[in-house]
């Protein structure tokens, strides 16, 4: 009996150091989680838009390195949950409620194509969290959870149309309005073909056209686009998006449609995309962006050798052997910063503190633009560029803006607009 009561005595100290030891591990943990900060990062890493978005999930890492490097924001570090929505868009809204719900992230990066933003939209709104969207998208938009990095129609659409018919840009006077059948490209090209009407462009001058995402077949597409080019001159701007680029500009070069002959602008077609293409063929044709690898600051230079440094650290495929920069790449990386520098002047992580202290944000962008963050729209301000194709796969830029151009998320061409204000965003925040 006595060796019982000694054997539990023992066991009971033993517990007690375990238990000890216990609270010690969690006690430690806490401190651990209270040191950090978790920011979500959306994008397909699968699927059909891999080949565009997997590489955002990349520059933000490694901006978020680079602030991490530095101390981080407000003494924390900023820890990084990536999720696959896979290209698959009801599962974005799916991975969205788990980042803000479970994960507890104070902020969200991500999405690419407008049919997953508009997927996890109304999650964003119901549970107050905060999304950066790096991505040039169609407008006729405007919400209080949600930052626009990416352009309005109105820097980036209306320019090259207005470039194209241009006598710099071709005199074109027919348009083929090509694109992936979703949200984005159909209201994309409500505005365009608004626009196009209010230059005197008829009905019969205008073609519109639409493939499912992954589509790869693309060789009665571009044999009908030659026959509408025997009638006048004529020009195609593209908002197909995805892998299915690549057939697409690899069958413009099996039919031999030359930039001279109908020229193509495509508004999600950049240096990544052009990664598995034979871009002689290509020589000529245009896309509209706000940011171009081949631009001359030495913000870009800097970011540049940063990317590259960073690309063959890591081991990051296709990226470590020949590093490429494009414009959603550099509108992710304002985004993160702008939100770091938001988050020190709340001096708070709260979703309505940092969106108030958001507006007016500026940074020294990679492409030499100061852009600032409007107050009342949530959008950048940004300068435009368009870029030709060169042989190596990179753009030569052949227009530009003077400077930055103010977002018109609500496009003055669709009957209505005239009469919706950007104010509703900021009230929104005030409340």
């Amino acid at each position: 009996m006595q060796k019982f009561e000694v054997f539990l005595n023992r066991f009971k100290k033993i517990a007690g150091i375990t238990a000890t030891a216990s609270l010690v591990g969690l006690s430690s943990l806490g401190v651990q989680a209270e040191d950090t900060v978790k920011v979500g990062i959306l994008h397909s890493l699968s699927g059909t838009m891999a080949i565009s978005e997997t590489v955002l999930k990349d520059v933000a890492l490694m901006a978020i390195d680079e602030i991490n490097a530095k101390g981080g924001v407000l003494g924390k570090k900023i820890e990084p949950v990536v999720v696959d929505p896979a290209s698959n868009w009801p599962l974005f809204a799916e991975k969205a409620r788990q980042l803000i719900t479970q994960d507890k992230v104070s902020a969200v990066f991500g999405c690419w194509t407008s049919v997953s933003r508009k997927s996890v939209l109304p999650v964003f709104e119901e549970l107050n969290g905060l999304l950066f969207y790096p991505v040039q998208y169609e407008g006729e938009e405007i919400s209080k959870n949600v930052f626009y990095t990416g352009a309005a129609p109105n820097q980036q659409a209306i320019p090259a149309v207005t470039y194209l018919m241009s006598k710099e840009g071709g005199g074109a006077k027919r348009f083929v309005l090509l694109g992936t059948d979703y949200v984005y490209p159909r209201t994309t090209n409500k505005i365009l073909r608004a626009f196009l009407k209010s230059k005197g462009v008829a009905d019969k001058d205008i073609d519109e056209k639409y493939t499912p995402f992954g589509h790869s077949d693309y060789q009665t597409i571009v044999a009908d686009v030659k026959k509408f080019a025997a009638g006048g001159k004529t020009a195609v701007i593209s908002t197909i998006n995805g892998d299915s680029n690549v057939p697409f500009y690899k069958e413009l070069g099996n039919q031999g449609l030359k930039a001279t002959d109908v020229p193509v602008v495509a508004f999600s077609v950049g240096e990544e995309e052009l990664r598995g293409v034979d871009a002689k063929p290509l020589v000529g044709h245009l896309a509209a962006w706000n940011y171009f690898m081949t631009i001359k600051s030495p913000a870009n230079t800097e970011f540049i050798k940063k990317w590259s440094a960073y690309a063959k650290a890591k081991k990051i495929p296709g990226q470590m052997d020949k590093p490429l920069t494009n414009d959603p790449m550099e509108a992710t990386y304002i985004g993160i910063n702008m939100w770091k520098q938001a988050v020190e002047k709340a001096k708070s992580f709260d979703v309505a503190k940092v969106s108030v202290a958001m507006g007016g944000q500026t940074f020294k962008a990679p492409s030499g633009i100061t852009s600032m963050m409007d107050p009342k729209n949530h959008h950048l301000h940004k300068a435009v560029f368009i870029g030709e194709v060169k042989a190596d796969g990179q753009f030569n830029v052949v227009w530009k803006t003077p400077g930055p151009v103010k977002a018109q998320p609500w496009s003055p061409y669709i009957p209505g607009n005239d009469k919706k204000k950007d104010e509703p965003a900021l009230m929104a925040e005030k409340k």
